[in-house]
């Protein structure tokens, strides 16, 4: 099948609005739970071996701490082969705040990497009688910034949360002539780019995390892919049912 590649995703969200909903689309993705609490301050990558499309990929997806939007932030996005901007249904101010973070990454694809997809996605479709965002408004936003959209819901479907993380890799992949989607390396040469602290896990390779951040590794099975089981990365604290 080839060389192992490596796609990584930056899950980019307006974190001030103090939404604890977004860590949990990647937790759900690796774990098929839902946590209900986290500490918003800290930083991590997740790791997965996946297979997409009969192809297997290192899957990795950075859930940022950014506190006062996207200021500063190029050491996220040149880490990154796929972007994942993501804002709750029930939020307009979520939704206005999403805004902004496309500009910014259509400017940096504009200047640095043309050819590297963008994701919009609407989580909590399961609060759809509270909902503040029509879908037509997350479609148009998407349609207006040329990037994909979808709505999913962290708490309830696994499925869809699954294939918009699929759907990224897909996206990396048509992107790969262009640099897109790179051979799968090491967390330590994460480590050096992004400039944080690992720690080592029995996973196949070191999980570069906040300095603060206590370990737990959870491992589960996926009965349809037929491999060994994942190996998740969450903080002390989180609560999972």
């Amino acid at each position: 099948m080839g060389t192992k590649m490596c796609c990584r995703n930056l899950l980019w969200h307006p974190e001030k609005l103090g939404l604890s909903l977004y860590r949990a689309l990647t937790v759900k993705f690796l774990t098929k739970r839902f946590i209900t609490e986290y500490d918003p301050n800290l930083e991590d990558i997740y790791s997965s071996e996946e297979v997409v499309d009969q192809q297997p990929v290192t899957l990795r997806v950075m859930d940022t701490c950014e506190q006062e939007g996207p200021v500063n932030s190029e050491r996220y996005l040149s880490w990154a082969n796929v972007f994942l901007v993501v804002y709750s249904i029930d939020n307009m101010e979520s939704f206005n705040g999403c805004q902004l973070y496309l500009q910014t990454l259509a400017s940096h694809n504009k200047t640095f990497r043309p050819q590297t997809p963008i994701i919009l996605l609407g989580n909590k479709k399961d609060m759809d009688r509270y909902r503040q965002v029509r879908q037509s408004d997350g479609e148009a936003l998407a349609s207006r910034f040329g990037c994909a959209f979808f709505e999913v819901s962290a708490c309830q479907d696994f499925h869809s949360v699954q294939q918009v993380f699929h759907e990224a890799v897909r996206r990396a992949r048509k992107g790969g002539a262009c640099g897109c989607l790179v051979p799968a390396i090491y967390a330590s040469e994460d480590k050096a780019l992004l400039g944080v602290p690992s720690f080592t896990t029995p996973c196949y390779k070191e999980l570069p995390v906040p300095a603060n951040a206590k370990l737990i590794t959870v491992k589960t099975s996926r009965a349809q892919s037929k491999r060994r089981a994942s190996t998740l990365t969450l903080l002390k604290g989180f609560k999972i049912f």
